[in-house]
């Protein structure tokens, strides 16, 4: 085959072919320059009487060896630009040969001398042509030919992979080159660092700058820049603070991108000051801020609801000449929303739409989920309408905003409506659109017409994916069908799904809740031999659940087995074993185990304080239970209402002024009494006689809308009987039943107790029989008062009803002897 090739006369050398091969190609010069045209009548004919027998057996052979002699003579004669446009040609599509590969080898068989020449010239075009594939190709056929190609062909091709996104090549070729001890320039660095950067590699990516320092490579503005916005990226920018400051003291010039970088990281970590002061310095070294440099400024004062401010920054935009593109408004539409200020979006919008700004469908998304997480679906809509009338197509995201928008607020109707909109303009629904309506019927407790749906979904050609079987185990677990659970997870296996961490999270969380402790370990122990780990938040289900169940030693083993599989825990498994600690009145060790949260670097919160507050409150150790409210205040934590309602319960067994001090606090710290609170007061104020106070703190709270309970009542009638008005005691209990409030043993108990203090004995019989007729029984002291009470004033046949109740009911033998000897001498 290799004789064919022989037919190929050789030329005379050119002079300017060789310098034209030792000259750095250069791709930057219009291909669509002047063309020199081709003379080659000086060349001697291919035609040649001792080679007959290797003549060309078909078209395709011959023009293959005509191009391959049109690149030989132009690169003989130096018409570099020429033969460049003439191998873009062949590289690309209906060229006869297969690829630039081949076109390489034919080439160097031709013309050994033009070979590293040509192989510089092929894969700079190969490169600069968009086709890292074929250049790859290349490159390793001329390494394996011993050569390596020019420097500037060489950066060209790690540009055309960095430009392709194949970024682990890119460093792979670079470290193969360093390793080979060939001496690279800049250019080459930063295509590297950018590699590096793009696969999250930060510490090779600063590994290479400090290479290039000792190598003498002086590190330019790109690489800077590239380094910068990767450490910005993660958050990091405090490193990429000290990589500007190092820019400036190397007099490398920062430009708009370094700024506009440094800002948007700044933004983004929340610390707008220096954001600001880099706009600033920016202003200082008169570097012209673009549209980017305003819109990241308005993204963070947005993010931060700082939104009079942003106004200002749009105004000063504005003012240098820019126009708000759509990404602007999609931030500005995200700010007022944030703020909660949906009218405010609103009015932005209907401004936009005078101005006849178009609105593109990331800005349209922006807007939509704003109003239908705030309830406002049917606007939602409507505005969806009126740009879809301006010229708005659509797409899937949009439509599922919506979508998701009517299930929130349980329209799902309309949610319905909404799909086959979808499908009527030839948009495919997905399993996220399919997901958001399964998800509310499973909310909703309809898990039929969730499967139903779950059919629908497949008839359709969207399968059911891991998240539509999680919804659905999350379903059956909180309807309590266990039974189908453990079928869906059965079923995902079946179709190639393996359960994950949420899957048996769902189940577990489910079965504790419904207090099946021992089944819920069981999936612990699954989910452990199908090697699917446990995180923080399944153990943290488990403690909860049994310490709501008072098995403190099995949450401590579970604890323990946190620790054993280095899986750490959070504030919230701290929190659910000190809550069960204190409920259990072991409040030592709770504070105890509440140390060892910061020592594990976490703080404790509003819930760990709670827990230890009430625990003390219950034990009546007031004094402690106060000293941590203090401590709460002092670590920056709000207290809420239920850290105030065991301290107003324990302060108010040590008086009025206490309690009230801890009332006042909590009215400083805007927060509204709820009915605990009131019930605690008007008890207090009930104990302490003061009934004016007490009647006065339950119209307070019938006027803000706070509905008395059964407590009240108790509360209310403790105090009329400490007046000693007996007579309004039953306007008291009328005005209960009519709220539909029904006196069970501890309000009959107050009555019979409070009408047996004031020596009202008949009016305690009487509310007696009552409570007999209506299925309770008076308590011990109850009825000893009651009995001891009748028989001193002669009444013993009252007391032999009594007592004859009593020993029906088997509890004769708690009455006194004496009490007991009178009756029967009746």
């Amino acid at each position: 085959m290799a004789n064919r090739f022989n037919l190929l006369p050789k030329l005379p050398t050119n002079k300017r072919s060789s310098s034209s091969s030792s000259s750095p190609l250069s791709l930057s010069k219009s291909l669509s320059s002047h063309s020199i045209p081709i003379k080659l009548d000086h060349v001697e004919p291919i035609s040649n009487p001792s080679q007959n027998n290797n003549k060309p057996t078909n078209l395709q052979d011959q023009d293959r060896q005509e191009q391959v002699r049109k690149l030989r003579i132009l690169l003989q004669q130096g018409r570099s630009e020429t033969a460049q446009r003439l191998i873009k040609s062949l590289i690309l599509s209906n060229s006869p040969f297969s690829s630039p590969s081949e076109l390489f080898s034919l080439f160097s068989l031709s013309s050994p001398s033009l070979k590293s020449t040509f192989s510089n010239m092929l894969l700079s075009v190969c490169a600069d042509s968009n086709k890292p594939s074929e250049a790859t190709e290349l490159y390793m056929l001329i390494k394996k030919d011993g050569v390596f190609p020019s420097l500037s062909s060489f950066n060209l091709f790690l540009e055309s992979l960095v430009c392709s996104g194949q970024y682990s090549k890119t460093l792979d070729l670079f470290s193969e080159v360093i390793d080979s001890g060939i001496r690279v320039d800049r250019f080459t660095y930063g295509k590297a660092v950018q590699s590096a950067v793009k696969l999250g590699d930060l510490k090779r990516a600063m590994g290479m700058l400090n290479c290039m320092k000792r190598c003498g490579l002086s590190p330019n503005g790109f690489v800077y820049n590239v380094l910068i916005g990767g450490l910005c990226k993660e958050k990091r920018i405090e490193d990429a603070k000290k990589l500007f400051d190092e820019m400036t003291k190397r007099r490398v010039v920062a430009n708009r991108v370094t700024f506009n970088t440094l800002i948007d990281g700044y933004c983004k970590v929340g610390n707008l000051e220096e954001a600001f002061n880099v706009r600033e310095r920016m202003k200082a070294e008169n570097v012209e801020p673009n549209l980017v440099t305003f819109n990241s400024l308005l993204s963070g004062l947005c993010r931060a609801r700082k939104m009079e401010e942003a106004k200002k920054v749009l105004e000063e935009m504005e003012a240098c000449g820019f126009v708000p593109d759509g990404f602007t408004y999609s931030i500005l539409f995200d700010g007022h929303l944030r703020c909660g200020n949906v009218d405010a979006s609103l009015a932005l919008y209907e401004e936009v739409e005078k101005q006849g700004v178009k609105i593109n469908d990331y800005t349209c998304s922006i807007l939509l989920n704003g109003l239908c997480k705030d309830g406002k679906v049917d606007k939602a809509e409507e505005v969806l309408r009126k740009l879809i009338e301006n010229g708005l197509v659509p797409t899937e995201v949009i439509y599922n905003t919506i979508l998701n928008g009517y299930c929130r607020t349980g329209e799902m109707g309309k949610a319905v409506s909404t799909l086959e909109q979808m499908e009527i303009r030839g948009l495919k629904p997905s399993c996220i659109t399919f997901n958001s309506l399964i998800n509310k019927f499973c909310e909703l407790g309809d898990m039929d017409e969730a499967m139903e749906w779950v059919k629908k979904m497949a008839e359709k050609g969207a399968l059911p994916n891991l998240q539509t079987y999680n919804i659905l185990i999350d379903g059956y677990g909180k309807s309590c069908q266990f039974d189908r659970c453990f079928q869906i997870l059965e079923e995902m296996e079946n179709n190639g799904l393996k359960p994950n961490v949420v899957s048996y999270g769902s189940l577990v969380n489910c079965l504790c809740k419904d207090g099946r402790l021992l089944e819920a370990e069981i999936i612990l122990r699954d989910m452990i031999s199908r090697e699917v780990l446990p995180n923080a938040q399944i153990y943290n289900m488990l403690i909860d659940g049994h310490c709501t169940a008072g098995k403190l030693k099995a949450a401590f083993r579970f604890f323990d087995e946190m620790l054993k599989y280095e899986i750490v825990p959070t504030v919230v498994t701290y929190n659910s074993l000190i809550h069960g600690l204190c409920k259990k009145g072991r409040v030592v060790e709770a504070e105890e185990l509440a140390l060892q949260i910061a020592s594990k670097g976490l703080k404790p919160d509003v819930i760990t304080y709670n827990s230890l507050i009430s625990g003390y409150s219950d034990t009546g150790n007031t004094e402690r239970a106060t000293e941590l409210y203090e401590n709460m205040k002092k670590d920056g934590i709000k207290p809420t209402l239920n850290t105030f309602h065991p301290l107003i319960s324990v302060c108010s067994k040590g008086g009025l002024v206490l309690l009230e001090k801890m009332v006042q606090e909590m009215s400083q710290m805007n927060l509204t009494p709820d009915r605990l609170v009131y019930n605690e007061r008007i008890h207090c104020y009930a104990e302490h006689g003061d009934v004016e106070k007490a009647f006065s703190l339950h119209h307070e709270m019938v006027d803000h809308g706070i509905q008395p309970d059964k407590m009240t009542y108790n509360s209310l009638i403790t105090a009329r009987f400490k007046e000693g008005k007996v007579g309004k005691v039953k306007d008291l209990v009328d005005d209960m039943k009519a709220r539909g409030l029904v006196p069970k043993a501890d309000t009959y108990s107050i009555l019979i107790k409070g009408h047996c203090h004031l020596k009202d004995f008949s009016g305690a019989y009487v509310w007696y029989r009552d409570m007999l007729e209506n299925g309770f029984l008076p308590d011990i002291s109850s009825c000893n008062e009651l009995v001891s009470g009748l028989r001193k004033q002669g009444r013993l046949q009252e007391a032999q009803v009594i007592c004859s109740d009593m020993s029906v009911k088997g509890i004769d033998d708690l009455f006194s002897n004496e009490d007991l000897s009178a009756v029967a001498k009746m």
